[in-house]
């Protein structure tokens, strides 16, 4: 683990410093899948493109509170911040909505002490009520990235089955390198192959090197390509909604039961 636990959820970070990946599809079907195992899951989307809040139908600019509470300067009343960041979703796990004004941090935060454990010290204060946290993370190295390593159990990093993938990863790994020299602990790491085109050699090759690099730090499971996928994020739906026996579906299952056994 990456700092001193606390009790209750863990937290897993799910990052990538590459676009397209399936980064936000893993963070919203992984939390889903795990509600759907009795799993008290809480989704925290840290990206100001909001990607998953829009896929999970958290639009925000109809709300009046979001994440950016969270880093909001003077002093925080828990039991009141939590009363008004989180929002339910049909599906049963609790959603911390983004907004643009993440994007603001680095400016904001740039003279605060201790800026790289505001969201650790914040998820104190509800990890017992939750078995897991899942922290949708931007595409890019900055405050919000430290903080969400920085408060995480296990980094997953979803790697799209193409060659010019495998070049997004010595940006993140280099991101990790310089945290590692400062925290307690390192960070644990998994990489997750997605956009697995079973029909292609390439991802089959890329999938082969990945397992040579990575060995025990890859998941067994594997994403492949599923159109449903796409289906549901146009609908505003989590894939459990409209295919839960497909093939997607069942793969995030398989992850949900993978990440368990750590």
């Amino acid at each position: 683990m990456s700092g001193i636990p606390f009790p209750g959820a863990r937290t897993i970070a799910v990052a990538n410093q590459k676009g397209g990946v399936g980064k936000t599809t893993t963070t919203v079907t992984l939390g889903a899948a795990l509600t759907r195992m009795g799993r008290r899951v809480l989704i925290v989307d840290l990206d100001p493109h909001a990607c998953a809040s829009v896929h999970l139908r958290f639009y925000p600019d109809d709300l009046t509170h979001t994440v950016n509470d969270v880093f909001a300067e003077g002093e925080v009343n828990a039991a009141t911040l939590w009363g008004t960041i989180r929002y339910r979703h049909a599906q049963g796990f609790d959603v911390v909505p983004a907004t643009i004004r993440l994007s603001e941090l680095e400016v904001d935060l740039r003279n605060r002490r201790g800026k790289g454990a505001i969201l650790r010290e914040t998820l104190a204060h509800v990890r017992g009520e939750y078995d897991y946290i899942l922290l949708d993370c931007p595409p890019h190295v900055g405050i919000l990235l430290v903080n969400a390593l920085v408060a995480a159990d296990l980094l997953v990093i979803p790697i799209q089955t193409d060659f010019l993938a495998l070049h997004g990863l010595k940006l993140l790994f280099d991101t990790i390198k310089v945290l590692n020299k400062v925290l307690p602990s390192p960070v644990m790491y998994r990489v997750l192959p997605t956009l697995y085109d079973r029909r292609a050699n390439a991802c089959a090759r890329v999938l082969e090197l990945l397992s040579v690099k990575m060995q025990e730090r890859m998941f067994a499971t594997v994403i492949g390509m599923d159109t449903r996928f796409r289906d549901a994020s146009a609908q505003g739906r989590v894939i459990y909604e409209i295919a839960p026996d497909s093939r997607g579906a069942k793969e995030y299952e398989a992850l949900a039961r993978e990440i368990e056994r750590l």
